[in-house]
């Protein structure tokens, strides 16, 4: 079964140890697997900023996380993950701003 954005299955990724994806990121089996032996503990005050288009981590993803670190979330529509145009800039400035 394929999940995520890059539609690459566990399987193969085990298989295969790097994929490369459409969006310029590699996953990695490798970093998958500490991920998941070494969870977050998160103890430091945080706030969130969520691009709405966001290609590498999904809006539920972010929410659950933001709910278990108990973060503030904040979404911005048209944002990406790494916010980079003039508009989403502004955005985060007002953002930082108000936090």
């Amino acid at each position: 079964m394929c999940t995520g954005r890059a539609e690459v299955s566990e399987e193969e990724l085990r298989e295969k140890k790097t994929v490369p994806t459409n969006f310029g990121e590699t996953l990695s089996w490798e970093y998958l697997c500490y991920v998941r032996e070494n969870p977050i503990e998160w103890r430091i005050p945080t706030r969130i900023l969520y691009g709405s288009n966001d290609n590498l981590t999904s809006l539920e993803t972010m929410r659950e996380f933001a709910r278990k670190i108990g973060a503030p979330l904040t979404v911005m529509d048209g944002g990406e993950h790494w916010f980079h145009s003039a508009e989403q800039m502004v955005f985060l400035d007002k953002w930082m701003l108000n936090c």
